[in-house]
């Protein structure tokens, strides 16, 4: 926040000397920070500054985003305005409510595993302007070798999506597929001929690999009674469940979380900003009896005595 609050300070400049370095050709990425995170598994997150890195891939997707968002079938959900995780879950109960299998495929390492020369040629496909894809390229190049798009990036999730959009429209168009959908590098297809779908899946994978040089870490074909478990929710016909590992993650931090505040160690803003994004996420599914082994109401009035007494 302080680095935006120096920019502020002379905005005008400070933009007119990044618009020139795009005007010039003169931009060249900073060095990234590295960070590692271990939810919901291990990885490496990439961080640049906000000035200029961060600005310029902002103000490029201002113009990309329209473009791209045409580009998607409207069962992909991931970075898209107006969809998400929730939209997803939803369209997820419709395929499961209507169909006897599921195939559940993602891919193995996926944004370290992009490799640059496809991503490009993808994007080529759509956008011609040579100074644009002279400022794409240098963004894909700014990690070197041929393979690899830097988790943290705001444009990495952009370029993974069109990435897979390849995939979208290979199962739609295809493979036939009616009932599918995406999230990132997780996908779902559903059918009634569990046959068809192993087929599918053999079809999926030689195209991930020639088309778009990536494996697949899981492709599992299931019968969706024993529910399909996706985008943190499990799915089955007649309700929704908060996913195991989730609800143990949310209960974790509940436990510790008086002790925590009352030690100074977490904010009361924060633990009550915690509290309503759990609230929300329970919302979306059956989860009576995990509200109640939460006590997420006694928590919250704890919270209220801690603050009264501070």
């Amino acid at each position: 926040m302080n680095n935006i609050k120096r920019f502020e300070v002379n905005l005008e400049s400070n933009l007119e000397a990044v618009r020139l370095l795009l005007a010039n050709k003169t931009y060249v990425p900073s060095k990234y920070a590295e960070k590692i995170v271990y939810e919901p598994k291990k990885r490496t997150i990439y961080v640049l500054p906000f000035s200029p890195d961060r600005i310029i891939h902002h103000a490029l997707m201002n113009v990309l985003e329209p473009i791209w968002t045409h580009l998607f079938i409207r069962d992909s959900y991931a970075c898209i305005s107006g969809r998400g995780m929730h939209s997803g879950s939803r369209r997820t109960m419709e395929f499961v409510r209507r169909n006897n299998y599921c195939l559940q495929c993602d891919i193995s390492k996926f944004y370290p595993s992009m490799h640059h020369d496809v991503l490009k040629a993808i994007i080529r496909q759509k956008i011609k302007c040579p100074d644009t894809l002279w400022l794409i390229d240098t963004i894909i190049d700014s990690i070197p070798g041929d393979r690899n798009i830097p988790i943290g990036n705001y444009t990495s999730q952009w370029f993974g999506n069109l990435y897979l959009n390849e995939v979208d429209r290979f199962v739609k168009h295809e493979l036939g597929v009616r009932d599918y959908v995406r999230y990132c590098d997780d996908f779902l297809l559903f059918g009634n001929d569990k046959k068809k779908l192993h087929d599918m899946r053999s079809n999926i994978q030689s195209f991930v690999g020639d088309k778009l040089k990536l494996c697949l870490s899981k492709s599992d074909v299931f019968p969706v009674g024993r529910g399909v478990d996706y985008l943190g929710y499990r799915h089955f016909r007649d309700y929704v469940l908060v996913r195991k590992s989730t609800a143990r993650r949310i209960m974790r931090k509940i436990r510790k979380m008086p002790e925590l505040l009352e030690s100074g160690k977490l904010a009361p803003a924060y633990c009550r900003s915690f509290l309503a994004s759990v609230s929300g996420w329970l919302r979306w599914a059956n989860t009576r009896n995990l509200r109640e082994s939460l006590s997420l109401d006694r928590l919250t009035r704890h919270i209220d005595g801690v603050c009264a007494h501070a």
